[in-house]
């Protein structure tokens, strides 16, 4: 993993969590893949959100620190098989906007940084789990960017259907 890698993946997992708490943009505008990933991730979000509703209730994220514990454990579950695809990264940065969701507000205001702390785990389980994936299937703008633009249609939408019902299904059995 070089360095240059990780930076790019952050600030994806940054730009799309900045995305989901609707902070304003003060920088420069999200790259094509980040914009892509933006829609693509968080409709798989609003879908797990809907389905999981009565227990993401029940589900208290008290801190960053459980954030990610419980983060890791549904990732490393949902990975478990060694099979990766774009679908199964995409849900890696909308399982990362659900547990940013569920975090205190206090906590959230207390600190801004939050979704900063949430987008380093994010990424860094990405480039762990996956970044020689990712490098061997053409990376974000060849590989991704393909996979996912409004013409690749609805295949890639079923494959991303299929990898939202077996987070489902990972979370529920989480507790």
């Amino acid at each position: 993993m070089t360095d240059c890698e990780f930076t790019s993946v952050y600030s994806l997992a940054e730009d799309y969590l900045q995305y989901v708490l609707q902070v304003p943009l003060f920088e420069s505008a999200p790259s094509k893949t980040s914009r892509v990933l933006q829609k693509v991730a968080f409709s798989v979000q609003k879908e797990v959100e809907k389905n999981l509703k009565p227990y993401l209730d029940n589900f208290d994220v008290v801190s960053i620190d459980t954030a990610r514990t419980i983060f890791n454990q549904v990732m490393e579950k949902e990975f478990e098989d060694g099979i990766i695809n774009w679908g199964r990264i995409v849900t890696i940065f909308a399982f990362g906007g659900v547990l940013l969701k569920k975090l205190p507000q206090e906590q959230m205001d207390l600190d801004v940084d939050t979704y900063k702390q949430v987008s380093y785990f994010v990424a860094e389980f990405i480039m762990n789990n996956t970044g020689e994936w990712i490098r061997q299937n053409g990376g974000w703008e060849d590989g991704f960017i393909r996979k996912f633009e409004p013409k690749s249609g609805w295949l890639t939408f079923l494959e991303v259907m299929g990898q939202i019902w077996e987070l489902i299904f990972l979370l529920k059995h989480h507790h």
